[in-house]
């Protein structure tokens, strides 16, 4: 069955580092496209970023944010990863990774549970 994990999560200071995790099981995991987004207290959802099956990252939110995050895969570990650097308190957020409904970054139908990012000092 599909399942799609986020971790690592957790409390960091402002202007710190944290690399989420995105584990994909039960699909040819190279296939498919999967992105990140996130949603903070009390607000929608928002994309953030995602990969092709290919390896093409496609941008989904502003440039600030653009110039932060990084997202990669390894398709050997069947993961994705979403890189944080310099982070801000309105970064604080549940984080949330899904997959495309194909090879491309569209159609987003599978999601993770999430995991939770708080950046406070």
């Amino acid at each position: 069955q599909l399942q799609l994990v986020e971790s690592g999560g957790g409390l960091v200071q402002p202007g710190g580092s944290l690399r989420l995790s995105c584990a994909v099981s039960g699909v040819t995991f190279d296939a498919y496209g999967i992105g990140w987004f996130r949603q903070a207290p009390g607000k929608g959802r928002e994309g953030i970023s995602c990969i092709t099956s290919a390896g093409v990252v496609i941008n989904l939110a502003d440039s600030v944010v653009k110039d932060r995050f990084t997202i990669s895969r390894d398709n050997a570990k069947n993961t994705v990863y979403l890189q944080m650097n310099s982070l801000k308190q309105e970064d604080t957020a549940v984080y949330y990774c899904a997959m495309s409904g194909g090879p491309r970054c569209s159609g987003y139908d599978y999601w993770g549970q999430g995991t939770k990012v708080t950046v406070s000092s």
